[in-house]
């Protein structure tokens, strides 16, 4: 065999073996019994060595230096592997377990914290994976900015600079948006009680009219919604609310994109590094094209509320005009993940100023409560009223997914090109989505996007689908033209 056969084999093991650790963290968030806490964090740590030690394996480099790419394929292949293997060997074995453990059981302290509303039991720990995590930046960035080199984990190529004057240009219009629709009366909210069963029952046919294959996949309950995996076993997770059933239809529609995009990716990259979502970025794409420009639009409310009614039967709201109002309203919240599609940007923005002081050392973690409490009141208008609304409501600082938080705008940034480019490819769009049929929507997704997997780098891949360099416009327009209608602005 040549030397990119005998990379790719390895390569494959080694894909197998992260999913395998993948599969732990998953069964952590759902169905491990808290007692597991800590053998699941040396659990977490000995899967951390096995795979640091492949990843950084003196083969890789005389494989990398004899191998010869066929074509674009191999090409993107060893891309990826030389990008890994470049990085991993620039991180020391133990520093990688470390994290592993650390982050493990600051997950379960992260957890009991938020239930208790207890922020000091969760800043030590959090403040150890921030030191750790800081070691790695340090390490792989060199006299480069540590914060890049954390960030292109989930957004190759992208910059903390180069996001901050993306978002300084959303900023303005957003807030102008926002001000302007909290002048006008808010549509009347849900108010009363819908059971569990029937929000299950709903979301799991919501899954399936996106294109969800839970014959590879299957739905489950978490504390923070989440989508896992890749190729023929991508989990999601989902919450329920008695008062609230748009957190679960909504949670289930995001993480079903995220699924989508990894159970479409071409087959034929099953275990390879071009077998899953190029960037998070990319990834936040999919999740929000769905959730928002598909799920909220007008035409797939209105079908939505003909299931509501089936489900719930009269539930308080007149008819589909009230409904997508209501699926649409806009009001002061805390809650990043239930935000409304105005407002949400503006939850991510606040995190990646902070998550970037932290990395910097500009901010302590003893500072951090009160940090962000004063950055909501100054961006919201009002007060947090408990840590759980505040700073102890998102897992990932917890789990050391310092640079995370930037790709959810980025990915809404993406999902606002591709909305563009998908309305011009599909013009009937409005009448299928008015039946619930997602069909050409999510085909033209998988074609387009989602087959590629990681064949290209992030920006190219959304440029090539969408015919033009991903920018803030098609976003910030949708929004204003889309809320101007709501609130009649």
């Amino acid at each position: 065999m040549s030397a990119y056969d005998d990379l790719m084999v390895f390569q494959r093991e080694t894909e197998a073996l992260g999913q395998v650790a993948g599969r732990l963290g998953w069964d952590q968030e759902t169905m491990m019994p808290e007692g597991a806490t800590e053998q699941r964090a040396e659990e977490h740590g000995a899967m951390a060595k096995v795979l640091h030690a492949r990843r950084v394996d003196p083969r890789i480099g005389d494989w990398l230096a004899a191998a010869e790419a066929a074509d674009e394929v191999a090409q993107a292949n060893l891309r990826h592997i030389q990008r890994s293997y470049d990085r991993t060997r620039k991180v020391p074995a133990d520093l990688a377990a470390a994290l592993a453990r650390t982050t493990s059981r600051a997950h379960r302290v992260w957890a009991q914290a938020r239930a208790d509303e207890d922020p000091a039991a969760f800043l030590p720990i959090l403040d150890e994976v921030l030191n750790l995590r800081r070691q790695e930046a340090a390490a792989v960035a060199g006299d480069a900015d540590p914060y890049d080199a954390l960030l292109d984990d989930y957004e190759p190529g992208a910059t903390g600079t180069a996001l901050a004057a993306m978002f300084d240009a959303l900023r303005p219009r957003l807030v102008a948006l926002r001000a302007a629709i909290l002048q006008k009366p808010a549509p009347n909210a849900l108010d009363r009680e819908f059971d569990e069963a029937g929000q299950l029952a709903l979301s799991t046919r919501l899954a399936e009219a996106f294109g969800y294959d839970t014959k590879n996949g299957r739905i489950d309950k978490a504390v923070h919604p989440f989508s896992s995996g890749s190729g023929l076993d991508v989990r999601i997770t989902t919450r329920t609310a008695l008062r609230d059933p748009f957190n679960c239809f909504y949670s289930t529609i995001h993480e079903v994109g995220h699924a989508c995009y990894e159970q479409n990716i071409d087959r034929n990259y099953l275990l390879t590094p071009l077998g899953a979502g190029v960037s998070m970025g990319v990834h936040e794409s999919q999740s929000r094209i769905y959730e928002n420009q598909l799920g909220r639009s007008a035409a797939f409310t209105g079908w939505l509320y003909g299931q509501m009614k089936d489900t719930f039967g009269d539930f308080g709201v007149p008819d589909e005009s009230a409904f997508y109002a209501c699926v649409n309203r806009v009001s002061d919240g805390f809650i990043r993940t239930e935000a409304d599609e105005v407002q949400y940007n503006l939850h991510v923005l606040l995190r990646f100023d902070l998550e970037r002081a932290l990395v910097a050392g500009d901010l302590g973690v003893g500072d951090l409560e009160a940090a962000w409490n004063d950055r909501f009141a100054a961006d919201f208008g009002f007060a947090v009223d408990k840590p759980s609304n505040g700073f102890l409501q998102d897992v990932h600082w917890s789990e050391g997914l310092f640079g995370y938080f930037p790709t959810y705008t980025l990915g809404n940034v993406y999902a606002g090109c591709l909305h563009q480019a998908l309305r011009a490819a599909v013009p009937d769009l409005d009448g299928d989505l008015a039946r619930g049929d997602t069909s050409a929507a999510t085909a033209w997704l998988r074609e387009n996007l989602q087959r590629h997997g990681g064949l290209y780098e992030p920006e190219p891949v959304i440029t090539q689908a969408c015919g033009l360099p991903p920018s803030e416009a098609p976003l910030l327009d949708y929004l204003e033209a889309k809320f101007s209608g709501i609130y009649g602005l």
